[in-house]
C-alpha cells in the first residue's frame, strides 16, 4: 500500500504534469462546481464543504511492475514485465544479462554465432556472475543451413541447465528445439507439471505462433523417444503443455524481421492464443509478449495497452554500456534516426533470400550485400561472374582475392562442417554462396570487434527503434554514453510507460492534460 499524499487540488497546466506523472501514488480527481473544471488532488487531501469543490472520482497508484502480466513476474522470479532479448554473437553476454538479473530482470545470452566452446565459456561466466540466480537464460536460434550447429547448441544448453531458453528465427520445428522444451518434464507431489526449461518463442505472423501454442509434433517426439533422447513419460506430458508458454511477437524490428506493425500482428495473435485455449484445453496457458520497435516508452505503453503480458527490447540494448559491442559501432547506433535502416540479406540464410534489418547510416554493408546476393542469382560459379565485377568486389568488397576468400571459408567450414566443404567443392553456385556468405558474416564480427579499417563495412541489426530512442534521451542524463547501463534503460522505458499509462487514464476520466505530461524525460532511477 503507497502512503497517503496529500497535495492539495491543482487545475493549471505545469502542476497538473507534476502531479500527474507521480505514478507511485494515489490521486483523487476534484471537480470546480464553479465551472466543473477537474483538477488533481492527492489521495491523503480531505474536501472540506467550503471549498467549493467535488471529488468525482480515485486512482490507485500505478506501478511499472503492474503494466504487464503478474504471473509473468512470478513465475519467472523477476520484479518487471520486461526482457533483454538476446543479440546475437554474444552482444547481450555474460555481463548484460549478469546485470539484469541482479536488478530482478530476465536478460537472454546471444548464442547465435557463437561455437560450442565460446558458449561454453560464456556460460560458465555468467553462472558464476548471477550467483545462484534463475532469472536468465540463453537463446536457441534455428539453423536450417547448418542442423547440426543447431544440434551442438541444444545440448550445451541443457548440459548446463540454462533455466529459460528462447527459441528465435524458426520457420518450422526442430528436433532440437522439442527436445529443449520438453527434456526434463514431470509432475510434482501436486500432479502439476513441472517444467526444468521455461520455453519462450520469437513469432512475427500467426501461423509460427501456432506451432508454439500446440503441445509439440506426436511425430517428433515419437523420433526422440526411439533415440533415446527422451523418456516416454516425457513423451506423455508433452502432449498437454504448449511448446512455449511464453510467446514473443516480434515486428519491426532489427535483424530477422517481417516488418509488421505490432498493431496489426499482437492482437491476431492474442486472439488465436484464446481461440487454441478453448479448442486445445491445455494444462498450461501462453502469455503473449510484444517485441519489435520499443525504443521510447510511447512504444511500450502501448504494447501493453494492446494487451501484452511482457515486453522485450533488442536493438536499443546494444547502446548499452555492458553490450559486448564495440565504441566506434555504438557511436553510429547513437547518431540513427527513424529513418536510417534498410534490408539486406541474411547472413545465415543467404541462399533462402531472406533477410535482416540493419543500420544504413554511416555504413555501406546493406548495398554490399544485396549486390552480392543480385550476383548469386543471376550467376552459376563465381567463374561465370565478369572478370571485371570480380576485381571490384576483390577491391571494394573483399580486400582479398577471391581464392584467398575461399580458402580462408574453406579452412572454416572443414572444421565446422567438412560436409559443405564437400559440396561446394561439386557445387561451383554452393561454394560460390559460401564465398559471399564470408563477407556477411565477418562484417558482424567487425562491428563487435571494433575493426577501424572496415567500419563502411559494420553489419549492424536495427530497427528504427535506435531511432526513437536517441530522439527520447537527447538532453537528459541518459545521452551520456556511461550512463546507459541496460539497468537504466530498462527502468526508464517501464516508468515512462507508467507515466503515460496515468496520462492516458486521466485524459479518459476528463482531465485537460497538457502535452507535456506525456512526455516523460529519463532520470537516474534506483
Amino acid at each position: 500500500m503507497s502512503p497517503s499524499w496529500s497535495t492539495g487540488p491543482v487545475f493549471d497546466a505545469a502542476p497538473l504534469t507534476a502531479v500527474s506523472q507521480q505514478v507511485g501514488v494515489g490521486l483523487q480527481l476534484v471537480a470546480r462546481r464553479a465551472d466543473g473544471a477537474l483538477g488533481l488532488a492527492g489521495d491523503g487531501w480531505e474536501v472540506g464543504a467550503e471549498d467549493g469543490l467535488a471529488v468525482t472520482a480515485t486512482l490507485p497508484p500505478l506501478y511499472p511492475e503492474w503494466l504487464g502480466d503478474q504471473d509473468f513476474t512470478r513465475d519467472h522470479q523477476v520484479r518487471f514485465p520486461y526482457v533483454a532479448g538476446e543479440m546475437a554473437h554474444g552482444i547481450s553476454g555474460p555481463g548484460l544479462v549478469a546485470a539484469m538479473a541482479r536488478a530482478h530482470i530476465l536478460a537472454f545470452l546471444g548464442a547465435a554465432g557463437l561455437d560450442a566452446d565460446r558458449l561454453r565459456k560464456d556460460l560458465r561466466q555468467l553462472v558464476a556472475d548471477v550467483g545462484g540466480r534463475s532469472n536468465w537464460g540463453v537463446n536457441l536460434i534455428h539453423r536450417p543451413d547448418d542442423p547440426a550447429a543447431e544440434e551442438r547448441t541444444a545440448d550445451v544448453l541443457l548440459a548446463a541447465r540454462v533455466p529459460r531458453i528462447s527459441a528465435s528465427a524458426y520457420i518450422t520445428l526442430t528436433p532440437a528445439l522439442v527436445r529443449c522444451a520438453t527434456a526434463g518434464l514431470h509432475r510434482d507431489r501436486s500432479g502439476r507439471i513441472v517444467r526444468p526449461v521455461g520455453m519462450f518463442a520469437k513469432v512475427s505472423r500467426p501461423e509460427a505462433a501456432e506451432l508454439f501454442m500446440s503441445p509439440a509434433p506426436a511425430e517428433l517426439v515419437r523420433r526422440l523417444v526411439d533415440e533415446g533422447r527422451l523418456t516416454r513419460d516425457e513423451a506423455s506430458l508433452a502432449e498437454r503443455v504448449p511448446l512455449a508458454e511464453d510467446i514473443t511477437v516480434e515486428a519491426d524490428s532489427g535483424g530477422h524481421t517481417d516488418g509488421r506493425p505490432l498493431g496489426a500482428v499482437l492482437p491476431a495473435v492474442v486472439a488465436l492464443r484464446d481461440s487454441l485455449a478453448r479448442r486445445l484445453c491445455l494444462e498450461r496457458p501462453v502469455r503473449i509478449g510484444a517485441a519489435g520497435g520499443l525504443g521510447d516508452p510511447a512504444a511500450v505503453a502501448a504494447a501493453f495497452a494492446m494487451g501484452a503480458a511482457y515486453v522485450v527490447t533488442g536493438t536499443v540494448n546494444q547502446l548499452a554500456r555492458e553490450a559486448a559491442l564495440s565504441e566506434r559501432a555504438k557511436e553510429l547506433l547513437a547518431h540513427a534516426e527513424v529513418t536510417d535502416v534498410a534490408m539486406a540479406p541474411s547472413p545465415d540464410l543467404f541462399e533462402f533470400g531472406l533477410k535482416v534489418q540493419v543500420l544504413r547510416r554511416g555504413t555501406m554493408f546493406a548495398g554490399r550485400a544485396e549486390r552480392l546476393r543480385r550476383l548469386y542469382e543471376r550467376h552459376c560459379s563465381l567463374e561465370d561472374v565478369p572478370e571485371v565485377v570480380r576485381e571490384e568486389l576483390e577491391r571494394e568488397v573483399f580486400r582479398l582475392p577471391i581464392g584467398e576468400v575461399w580458402q580462408a571459408t574453406r579452412a572454416y567450414w572443414a572444421r565446422r562442417d567438412p560436409a559443405a566443404v564437400l559440396r561446394a567443392e561439386a557445387d561451383a553456385k554452393y561454394q560460390m554462396a559460401l564465398v559471399f556468405r564470408w563477407y556477411l558474416g565477418n562484417s558482424s564480427a567487425w562491428a563487435v570487434e571494433g575493426r577501424p579499417d572496415r567500419v563502411s563495412d559494420y553489419q549492424l541489426w536495427c530497427s528504427p527503434a535506435a531511432g526513437a530512442f536517441n530522439s527520447w534521451v537527447k538532453g537528459s542524463f541518459l545521452a551520456d554514453p556511461q550512463a546507459r547501463t541496460v539497468v537504466q534503460i530498462a527502468r526508464n522505458l517501464l516508468q515512462g510507460a507508467a507515466v503515460l499509462t496515468r496520462a492516458h487514464q486521466l485524459r479518459t476520466f476528463g482531465v485537460r492534460l497538457p502535452s507535456t505530461a506525456f512526455d516523460y524525460r529519463p532520470r537516474p532511477l534506483v
